[in-house]
């Protein structure tokens, strides 16, 4: 998949992996929409782009509001046209300290599974469908390993993003000519990393750029990442 001239949405897209992708993506030659809660931010991240010579485009909206999700896709075809990568990004841990199964209220639960699964399935619906009419696309998923791995106090995160990962397996089965692929990008320096593990060693921990190159491989190569897998970072060789 080429990716030069195609039309990128990117949530969490003010900061972290959210905003390497997007730089990475205009950097291929995408048109870029980057979608984040804090205007700010996320205009600042846009101006970033354009200040390159990227295409760039900032939209407020939190993804895990119902009401937004048909104004998200809405204002992502206006500005860039038909929307060819859809990056799910966005992502909450919920209340940090992270906090033992036992401990997590069942409101706190509820959020992360609207943030991190219900948003991306509003979103997924709202623009995979004009992918599917065209027979071209890809979405991807941000997972973990927390998906896959237990963790103490990764509790109500695992279980959002292992959700996340069935998900994409579904969409996968259920759409044909749409790719969707789940990306678990390792451990990164990020601030969600050091909201969750605030002791860890940050000069141990993947740069989200580097992470990125890695994806906007995983993206480009339809072979090594066909519809259905699930890809990790850490193992990804690039070519």
């Amino acid at each position: 998949m080429k990716l030069e001239n195609k039309a990128a949405l990117v949530t969490g897209a003010s900061r972290g992996l959210g905003q390497a992708l997007a730089e990475a993506l205009a950097a291929k030659g995408a048109r870029v929409v980057l979608v984040a809660r804090t205007e700010a931010d996320v205009r600042r991240a846009a101006a970033a782009i354009r200040e390159k010579g990227g295409v760039a485009h900032a939209l407020a909206f939190d993804v895990g509001d119902k009401e937004a999700t048909h104004r998200i896709a809405a204002a992502a075809a206006d500005l860039v046209g038909d929307v060819d990568v859809l990056v799910h990004n966005a992502s909450t841990l919920g209340p940090v300290p992270l906090r033992l199964m036992l401990d997590t209220a069942c409101e706190d639960l509820e959020d992360v599974l609207l943030q991190n699964v219900v948003g991306p399935f509003r979103l997924s619906r709202a623009i995979a469908g004009s992918m599917a009419l065209r027979g071209q696309g890809t979405v991807a998923h941000v997972t973990s390993d927390a998906a896959v791995e237990a963790y103490p106090r990764w509790g109500a995160y695992s279980i959002s993003k292992a959700a996340l990962d069935a998900m994409s397996r579904a969409f996968a089965a259920e759409v044909p000519g749409v790719r969707f692929l789940s990306i678990d990008p390792g451990e990164m320096d990020t601030k969600m990393h050091a909201d969750a593990v605030p002791d860890a060693d940050r000069s141990a921990l993947a740069r989200p750029a580097d992470v990125a190159a890695k994806v906007i491989e995983m993206l480009q190569d339809e072979v090594r990442a066909p519809s259905g897998a699930r890809l990790t970072a850490p193992s990804w060789r690039r070519s």
